[in-house]
Parts: structure tokens; sequence; C-alpha cells
């Protein structure tokens, strides 16, 4: 154990808070892994490993930590606690997998899910302190932002991928490694084998091919580009100039046609949603006439938006809800198997008997996709619920919301997007699930707040308590 100066003194950030600056001896390409991990996403999909490159990233992020804890001691984040227990209780929650639960398929929770979804949660723990110990000159806040930034040019592109060539797939190199009986897998194949698009019947007879590139679903897709649009905005318009700015106006137009054609209607709340937080962050710093100008501009992208092809789109997805029954039914599910487990719930998924018309309805060879859906997959709040029960859910977005709150006040651009980053996850736990890209960034978002705006609070005083060392 080492105190809290052991660490050493400060360094001024551009256009952030202070932050520590690196001791001696430290490198300045420590923070290769997540550069890598990032800017390097699309190569990490073509090679099949998608979500898992995660996990490889996490071994030299494990090392480095492992070793400034042998030196210097590491530090954890205000609320860490919320986020330690809660991981203490989705592993006690896997002794409850075997237990069946009423109005569920026998047999039809699994240990392969489960513990797929621990390892995600010790990889976020992992990058949350790596990003969070690293120091300006070893991982510049820079650097990070530019990196999902290059991410969002990335999720664009996949999203006209999609558009322009729906049924582009191809054999990723990690499925010939795979066992045949795995790969054939219909969950595993979505995580190992690249493709371009969802092709789902959403209008009734019509296939609509539904963009997710680089991503594992089309939800997906639409949760990572909403969050990764907020750092192109920061990292290219905010603290851009010239060109980059330019570049980040690019960025968001062309992601307009991409995101209606995603036929993601939380998306587009989404958007809405991340609009208001600018335009309040923006007022309360008296910018009356960037908000004016801001209003303008966006009714008349509204405008030409109503006048083009694109409204048509919009309008066949608000007369056709698709799948809300379906989501009613596994959500209400989802609350009613934490009511019966509230403490640990039931450690992972189950399948529902019959469907939300009948129990009678199940997978038959003409309709395979019929009946016995997956309770809990249909948002974070609702697998949380159905896997960790109520205290579970309670301790992962209490840790969340404890950040939130902490940093509310965020005085910088990145401490903004941040924050905004975290507080979507409060709109998206409702429709989709954030496991794995969506709350990776997420945690990144913490790290950033914990790294450029603690140091803010600690100099107004208003800071009480602060991230400790291990």
């Amino acid at each position: 154990m080492t105190g809290r100066g052991a660490a050493v003194r400060d360094r001024a950030v551009p256009g952030t808070a202070r932050v520590a600056a690196p001791r001696r001896g430290s490198s300045p390409v420590t923070g290769w892994p997540l550069v890598w991990l990032l800017a390097g996403y699309p190569l990490w999909w073509a090679l099949g490993m998608g979500q898992f490159a995660y996990w490889l990233f996490a071994v030299p992020m494990l090392a480095e930590l492992v070793r400034r804890h042998r030196t210097v001691g590491l530090r954890v984040p205000p609320g860490f606690g919320l986020w330690g227990l809660f991981l203490v209780w989705t592993v006690l929650g896997l002794a409850l997998i075997p237990l069946e639960m009423p109005g569920t398929v026998p047999d039809s929770g699994g240990y392969a899910g489960a513990l797929v979804r621990v390892v995600n949660y010790l990889v976020l723990t992992v990058l949350l302190l790596y990003v969070g110990n690293l120091t300006e000159r070893e991982l510049p806040v820079r650097l990070v932002v530019w990196a999902l930034a290059v991410l969002c040019l990335v999720t664009v592109v996949g999203g006209y991928l999609g558009m322009f060539a729906p049924r582009f797939e191809f054999t990723a190199p990690l499925e010939y490694l795979v066992p045949g009986s795995l790969a054939a897998d219909p969950y595993v194949q979505t995580l190992i084998h690249p493709a371009s698009a969802q092709i789902m019947d959403v209008f009734g007879g019509v296939e609509s091919a539904r963009p997710k590139a680089p991503w594992e679903y089309t939800n997906v897709w639409g949760y990572m580009l909403s969050l990764l649009l907020v750092w192109v905005v920061v990292g290219w318009f905010v603290e851009g100039s010239g060109w980059t700015r330019w570049g980040a106006l690019a960025v968001v137009a062309l992601s307009v046609v991409p995101i209606v054609y995603s036929l993601n209607r939380a998306l587009w709340a989404g958007l809405a949603l991340s609009l208001a937080f600018g335009a309040a962050q923006a007022l309360r710093r008296g910018r009356v006439v960037l908000v004016g100008a801001g209003a303008v501009t966006v009714a008349a992208v509204l405008i030409v938006l109503a006048l083009s092809p694109l409204a048509d789109v919009v309008q066949a997805r608000a007369d056709h809800p698709h799948s809300d029954d379906g989501r009613a039914a596994t959500n209400a599910a989802s609350v009613e198997a934490a009511n019966l487990s509230p403490v640990n719930g039931w450690g992972t998924t189950r399948e529902a008997l019959g469907s939300s018309d009948s129990i009678a309805v199940g997978p038959t060879p003409e309709c395979p996709g019929c009946g016995q859906h997956v309770i809990g997959n249909a948002g974070q709040l609702w697998i949380t619920l159905i896997s960790s029960g109520w205290v579970g859910t309670f301790l992962l977005f209490a840790f969340f919301a404890r950040a939130a709150w902490r940093y509310r006040a965020a005085s910088t651009p990145v401490g903004q997007g941040a924050l905004l980053t975290v507080l979507l996850l409060f709109w998206y736990m409702f429709f989709y699930v954030a496991l794995m890209s969506p709350l990776a960034v997420t945690m990144i978002a913490v790290a950033l707040l914990w790294r450029c705006e603690e140091p803010v609070l600690r100099r107004s005083g208003t800071a009480r308590t602060g991230g400790g060392a291990w």
C-alpha cells in the first residue's frame, strides 16, 4: 500500500484539468494498448476478434497495472467500491444458474454466456484503472479523444457499407480456429463473423438492411455512433481548428443518412438528448448566440430531411413498431425475475416459455424465431435485473450515477463530453445492451472525468473524498 501522495507532482494538460505527471523513468508510450485497441478496431473486427480484442489488450494493460501497483501504487476512482461490489455480486450469481426459473424453458440458462459477461466486466475494470492511472505523458487525453473520433469515422463508413453492400460478409481468420460446433452457434457467429448489416423484416414483408459494421448488431452500431459522435465534436470541433473543424462537420453530416436507415428509434431520441445537453451546457456559460445559431442549424437540417426521401423512411418506421410487443413482454419478464430473486437474480438470462401472445407459441421449422425469446436481451437494465437482481442492478447503475453527479459541473470540453457519455447510459439502458463496446467507451469516459475533473474539485475544495491508492 502507498499513500495517496506517493504518485508524483502535478502537471498541466492543455485544455483540461491538471493531472499527475509521470514519475522518473516512465515511458511515453505506455498507453499504446488503448490506442491500438480503439484506432485498430476495424482490423480486429476483420480478424473475427470483435469484442474479444478487449480481452487481448487487457493483458498488457493488466501487466502495466501490476507493475505500477508494485512501484507507486494504484489509485481508484471515487465510488469504486460500488463497482467492486457489483463484480462480487456478478460472480456470486453464477451459483444460481442451475436453478430453474418459473415460466422459462428448463435448462435455458447456461454458464457460457454468464462467464463471458463476468470476463467482460473484469476487462472493463482493467480498462477503467488503466486509463485513470496513466499520466498525461504516458497517455495524453487528447490522444484518447482522437482515437475515439477515428473510431467514429470508421463506424460511419461501416454504416454506408451496410447500406450499399448489405449482404457483404466474409469468413474471418478466427473462424477457422474455432471448433465447428461452436462456430455454428448463432451467438458465436454474430461475434466472430464480420458482416455489414442485419437483414430484418421491419416493415412487414419487406426486408430492410440495417447497418452494423464494424459491430455485432445494428443496435450496438447505433449506440456506439451516438457515443462516438460526442468525441468527434469534442476532439475535432470544440478543441480543434481549421481543417479538423471542417472534418468534424463532415463526419456529423455524413452520419445522418445511415442513422436514418438504421431504423434505430432509440438512437434518434438519444441524439436529440445529446443536442439538448450541449445546448444546456452552452447556456450555462452564457453562450446564447451559439445556442441560437445551433437551433437555426438544426431546424434547417430537419426541414431538408423532411423534404428528402429520408422522411419516408422515418414515417415508415413510425408506422411499424416491429418488436415493441416482444420487448415489452421480455422486459416485464426481467422485472418478474428480479422480483422472484431480488438479491442475486438468476445468474444469467433465460428463455421465456411461449411468446407474448400464447405460452404455446414456440420455434418451428417454418418459424425458427417464433417464441421462447431471451429474457433480458432488450437492454442493459433488463439483462442486469435477471442476472443480478435488484441489488446488483442498483450497484451497477449507482456507480455510474455517482460519477455523473460528482462531476456534474464538468469544466472542460473533455469533461463535458465524458459526462454526456455517462449520462447516455441511463437512456440507452432501456433499449440496448451496453456490453461490450458501449460500456467500454463509458468506462473510458469515467476515467477521463476522474483524471481531468478531480483535480478541479480538489482545488475548489468541493471534493471531500477522492481516489485512493491500493
